[in-house]
């Protein structure tokens, strides 16, 4: 995917953002890498993006209201999610907010209405952490310098902490240029990105039909500080699933023949999943992640748990994949007489950017100091939710994108070394920032 029309020079019409905006956007940026929460429990990081949006003057949609509740997927259990909320509180979030937010209904959607008749812009950005041990050690950044997760087992491995910075320093650089704006700004901070589940009861509940123009946004540590990809595409479909298998215990040395061994079926289909041929219409995918069963040495397994998941070119492989390995899993299910069940906890589909909105990024972010290269595509080979908003914007005729900022460190996403190029935060708000305020007249000039 390459653009056609050279970028033209908006160096001359480069805004500028607020006063002190850059030393905000780090001390953010480091409070939610401290503070992680993994997909759902996002009480904390809810609380406060709420905080500063309404001493912004935006309004804000969060709890219930911001999501379809039978669209969620991968949600913890009220157990978990109720230590969650407590542990968010002692960190600080505001109890009435956490209150409001109710069984994990994180994330929050901030709206800024000119009152002016114009286009509605929205830009998505992640707030979730991965669930990961941080490294402790002094060769690692946030730990010396003191910033490293306090939550054990959560930690921000994916730059999502800084993406949550991004969008609130582009909300408050967005309110000192209101009046140069029209129509309505959207920004969506959202919940559970990892495992693919946190946009689609969002798009659920109706927040993208109106959109006209949407962006997400991702740091990327494996391209160079600077560099820009303006449309990253070939991103995977993916389903995410867990299947529980559930037969009789028994002992077994004394009467083995009363067990119906779950384990034996989970691990018949973990070799037959692996097993499904590969689609000959593009890449398709399938890995079996966990697998835990049993209960002692001497005890016919009576329970098995695997966490899968199928990822395909499109989303009619990857379906293919997602189809084959049911089969898989009732086979196994009835060869060992055991029951099975499966629960997707996440989905993704396949979208790419729309083509025509690639030449406008490339310029909004043309002369912004500290860019570098600029690409249209990437050709990655993950999966994203964020297509799910993609899809729903380009359904309705409006146009979509996922924009990469290279940050060139070295430690890949989801490790424990994972650290941001803290650089980056403010470049993307500028750059973000011109895409705003020249939106009406771009989409004028395309007639929409």
């Amino acid at each position: 995917m390459t653009s056609t029309n050279p970028a033209p020079d908006r160096t001359d019409q480069m805004p500028t953002l607020p006063t002190g905006l850059a030393e905000r956007l780090v001390a953010w940026r480091r409070d939610f890498h401290k503070h992680a929460e993994t997909g759902w429990t996002e009480f904390r990081t809810t609380s406060a993006i709420i905080g500063v949006l309404r001493d912004l003057g935006w309004d804000t949609k969060f709890g219930p209201d911001l999501h379809d509740a039978d669209s969620r997927l991968g949600v913890p259990s009220a157990e978990v999610l109720a230590g969650e909320r407590e542990r968010a509180v002692a960190q600080g979030a505001d109890p009435l907010l956490v209150e409001a937010m109710g069984e994990g209904f994180t994330g929050v959607l901030g709206v800024l209405e000119t009152g002016r008749p114009g286009p509605v812009v929205c830009f998505r950005f992640d707030i979730d952490s991965n669930n990961l041990v941080e490294l402790a050690d002094d060769s690692h950044r946030p730990f010396a310098e003191g910033f490293a997760s306090v939550n054990d087992g959560a930690m921000h491995g994916c730059g999502h902490d800084g993406h949550a910075a991004i969008g609130l320093g582009l909300a408050t650089a967005l309110s000192e240029h209101q009046d140069e704006l029209t129509g309505t700004v959207k920004i969506i901070f959202q919940p559970a990105e990892e495992g693919v589940r946190g946009a689609h009861s969002i798009v659920a509940a109706g927040w993208f039909d109106d959109v006209d123009l949407f962006v997400a946004t991702h740091l990327k540590s494996d391209d160079a500080k600077g560099n820009i990809v303006t449309g990253s595409d070939g991103y995977l479909a993916s389903t995410k699933f867990d299947v529980t298998f559930t037969g009789i215990g028994s002992h077994a040395g004394g009467d083995p023949e009363k067990g119906k061994n779950a384990l034996l079926a989970a691990a018949s289909a973990t070799l037959v999943l692996h097993a499904i041929p590969r689609h000959s219409g593009g890449a398709s995918r399938i890995n079996v992640g966990t697998f835990n069963a049993g209960e002692g040495r001497n005890v016919v397994p009576r329970k098995a748990v695997i966490r899968v998941e199928t990822r395909g070119q499109d989303s009619e492989i990857n379906d293919f994949m997602f189809g084959r390995a049911q089969d898989v899993i009732a086979g196994a299910a009835r060869m060992y007489d055991v029951q099975s069940e499966l629960s997707v906890v996440g989905r993704a589909d396949r979208e790419d950017p729309s083509p025509e909105l690639l030449p406008y990024v490339r310029e909004s972010f043309t002369g912004v100091p500290g860019v570098a290269e600029i690409r249209d595509s990437s050709g990655v080979g993950g999966s994203e939710d964020a297509t799910a908003m993609m899809k729903r914007v380009k359904e309705r005729g409006g146009l979509a994108t996922y924009v990469q900022i290279g940050m060139g460190t070295t430690a890949g996403h989801h490790t424990e070394r994972f650290d941001v190029d803290e650089d980056m935060l403010a470049l993307g708000v500028l750059a973000e920032l011109r895409v705003a305020l020249g939106a009406a007249e771009f989409l004028g000039g395309l007639g929409q």
